[in-house]
């Protein structure tokens, strides 16, 4: 089965999984009591309609149509599709949904109407104005997409785009201004040609215009061929516009001794040999889907310094609609702006110019499977999964909507701005990007020890985290293995990586009598013992030749601890623990003790929950802490009895910490029953470190809630261990092993502050 195949099949099962589609509708607010009804629906849904009415620009403050956008179709021009129809087009829209949702925190009704009539169309979207806070016009045939955005525009006060054209025209102006700079061409000089002159093509035509290229330079080519002035057949007013005084009359004309191919047509239209007659250093934008005008492979051959993007994933340099009309649209809402007009575009634009320009962070590359992306020929955009797009396009769309005169609210602190657009990437993004921001202090650029250096899963996270710079990698293993599993996977960031092999290693039979007189062993057992990495990696960090150490990717979690406390030890108590940090929403939970104690006593428990301290102290946390149990407060059984043991011999210790126990997890996070049931509880705003009575509850429960999805998961994080060492799992993924390294550098900064 070729590649065509198989994606097929991928594609029809992925949407015909039920649910069906790849949207559905879920409500903001619970509805779980009488009261709740009562105030959702019937009688207190009267009160902000009342409100509404008397003041209609408090809809944005009662209703969600400050947050909700329309993706609207006939399906008569589907990319790549044609006129299909507006039935056969709802899967492309849906699928716009799921973008503005995911990249921008946008809800979306995808609304296809079933008119060829373009007043019928124009007629229905002005009567649904109330309900949205703009409208995205999607596969719309030209000319018609031109007068129905038009009309909407002048009609309606909320923003109105039509992203085939803008979006498109957005993104290629952004990669033409690099593109230009690595070519060293200047945009008041190139010479451009299109081939293609429908919605696309004339917006792109008038955007490029406005940041620089001349009008006399652009050659705009239809199927009938150059679009001149004069010509008669096949023409309208929109690619009279674009009608130039040239004795060129077809694309092979045309494109001798140009500067920049747009390609917004079909495939196979430009040749080798066309390519070759282009002027030196070349920008080739084939921009066809899903087959270009020219394969890219095809034009590096007939000129291997042109600069070459397509519209497609598989291809460097993807000029993708996802990196515009999400955060533009963004940024529309939040500042109510009535237009997406020219200046908001233009900011857009230098957005994601100048974002390309910039160092690109490590999450991004391990999005793309751990390839590295830097400015230059083969990187002129950023990618889409990048999270500063978001960060960096929406303040400066709101920045000019606002200059501009169009925004009807403003923004006044935009660094608090810049919070509310990161708080909807997601718990885990933010979590780690402020983790980030604090190790970039360290003084110091740490070492960190990685025993398993054969481990490809280590060696794909550290080749993902080496352009942060912030600490210095060392390898343990076979020198030659580890180069050749370098080679193979392509990690060019590792090349000159410090590599140890504890046998051949200088601290060998040192690092042996060290440990043989620690634990009271011979010394040939203890050379023994040294030959394991983890061994060898314990005592480099007990004796600080190294800052941290990560170990755990391929061996189970028992042995890989084993070494770790035989070597380094606890402290202050002979206890370590494993902590998970689950994410939810905008809520932080500290889980513990899930990987190390078994079945620990009260004692331990209260030293477990002591420990929890200085993680919280470490994500800075208010600590309130719940030791937990399937009783509240009345149990007999062991377990209950154990927790109430522990949480009187925590109190004793710390009196001031609010906690409370034992008690049932559902009582210990719900601030609502814990003031229904038991208001004289001191977690009147509910635990945020939950303490659990064994490993199995632990263990088990935050690993349902990872696989369940009802929230984010950190870890795990030891604790308790005299060194920043951690575990990270067994079946883990690059990502864990990325985040474990964050974490391990705030250790150590933590570490180096206390000694």
């Amino acid at each position: 089965m070729d590649n065509k195949k198989i994606l097929r099949e991928k594609a029809l099962h992925f949407h015909k999984k039920k649910p069906a589609g790849k949207i559905q509708v879920n409500p903001s607010k619970k509805i779980e009591t009488e009261e709740d009804l009562a105030l959702a629906y019937s009688p207190g849904v009267a009160f902000p309609c009342l409100e509404i009415d008397k003041k209609s620009n408090t809809a944005f403050d009662y209703t969600a149509k400050g947050n909700l956008v329309a993706v609207i179709t006939n399906g008569s021009a589907v990319l790549g599709l044609g006129k299909i129809g507006p039935l056969a087009a709802k899967p492309v829209m849906e699928g716009k949904g799921v973008l503005f949702k995911h990249f921008a925190g946008i809800d979306v009704f995808d609304i296809e109407l079933n008119t060829k009539n373009k007043e019928e169309f124009i007629q229905t979207c002005r009567a649904l104005e109330p309900s949205f806070g703009g409208i995205n016009l999607e596969d719309i045939s030209a000319p018609d997409c031109f007068e129905i955005e038009k009309r909407l525009e002048e009609e309606l006060s909320i923003p109105v785009f039509h992203d085939d054209q803008h979006g498109t025209a957005i993104i290629t102006a952004s990669a033409l201004i690099n593109a230009c700079l690595i070519a060293k061409k200047d945009l008041k000089n190139i010479q451009v040609v299109f081939s293609g002159a429908g919605a696309a093509a004339i917006a792109c035509g008038r955007l490029i215009q406005s940041i620089g290229v001349l009008s006399k330079n652009i050659i705009m080519c239809d199927s009938k061929g150059v679009i001149y002035k004069g010509r008669k057949n096949n023409m309208n007013p929109y690619k009279e516009e674009f009608a130039n005084d040239t004795k060129a009359r077809n694309l092979k004309d045309a494109v001798k001794n140009a500067d920049v191919f747009i390609g917004l047509s079909q495939k196979d239209v430009l040749t080798e040999e066309m390519v070759k007659s282009m002027s030196s250093e070349p920008i080739i934008f084939a921009l066809a889907n899903p087959d270009p005008e020219i394969h890219p492979d095809l034009a590096k051959k007939a000129n291997p310094s042109a600069i070459v993007a397509t519209g497609r994933v598989d291809f460097p340099n993807q000029v993708n609609n996802v990196l515009g009309f999400p955060f533009i649209f963004r940024a529309a809402l939040d500042v109510r702006a009535t237009h997406i007009n020219k200046e908001m575009k233009i900011a857009a634009v230098q957005a994601l110019a100048e974002l390309a320009r910039k160092d690109v962070p490590e999450s991004v590359s391990l999005a793309y499977g751990g390839e590295r992306f830097h400015f230059g020929p083969n990187y002129i955009l950023p990618k889409p999964f990048d999270p500063r797009v978001l960060t960096t396009v929406a303040p400066a769309v709101a920045k000019a909507a606002i200059k501009s005169g169009v925004a009807r609210d403003s923004i006044s602190d935009f660094d608090q701005y810049l919070l509310q657009l990161e708080a909807l990437q997601g718990a885990k993004q933010i979590f780690f990007q402020q983790i980030t921001r604090r190790v970039k202090n360290l003084k110091k650029k740490p070492k960190i020890l990685f025993p398993e250096g054969e481990s490809p899963r280590i060696l794909k996270a550290i080749n993902a985290t080496a352009s942060s710079n912030l600490y210095t990698p060392v390898l343990l293993g076979d020198s030659k293995k580890i180069q050749k599993t370098i080679s193979s996977l392509r990690l060019s960031h590792l090349k000159n990586v410090e590599i140890q092999n504890p046998e051949k290693d200088k601290n060998f039979n040192s690092y042996a009598e060290k440990l043989s007189q620690g634990k009271n062993i011979s010394l040939e057992k203890a050379k023994e013992l040294m030959k394991d990495s983890n061994y060898f990696g314990s005592m480099s960090a007990k004796l600080s030749h190294t800052d941290g150490m990560i170990t755990g990717a391929t061996k189970n979690y028992v042995d890989s601890i084993r070494p770790i406390l035989n070597t380094i030890g606890c402290h202050p108590i002979k206890l370590a623990s494993g902590m998970n940090i689950i994410l939810v929403k905008d809520k932080i939970f500290i889980f513990a003790d899930t990987t190390v104690n078994i079945d620990p006593t009260a004692e331990q428990v209260a030293q477990i929950a002591e420990q929890t301290l200085k993680l919280a102290d470490l994500i800075r946390i208010q600590p309130r802490i719940a030791f937990l149990s399937f009783s509240n407060f009345a149990g007999q059984k062991e377990n209950p009895k154990k927790m109430k043991k522990a949480l009187e011999i925590f109190q004793k210790k710390y009196p001031d910490i609010i906690s409370d126990g034992e008690i049932q997890a559902d009582t210990a996070c719900n601030p609502e029953i814990i003031q229904n049931l038991f208001p004289s509880s001191p977690l009147k705003e509910g635990a945020n470190i939950l303490v659990f009575p064994n490993l199995d509850s632990a263990n088990i429960a935050y690993k349902l809630v990872q696989q369940l999805g009802s929230g984010e998961v950190v870890g795990p994080i030891l604790i308790g261990v005299q060194k920043p060492v951690d575990i990270v799992q067994q079946t883990g993924t690059v990502e864990d092993v990325t985040n474990t390294i964050l974490f391990n550098l705030l250790k150590i900064q933590a570490y180096n502050k206390n000694h």
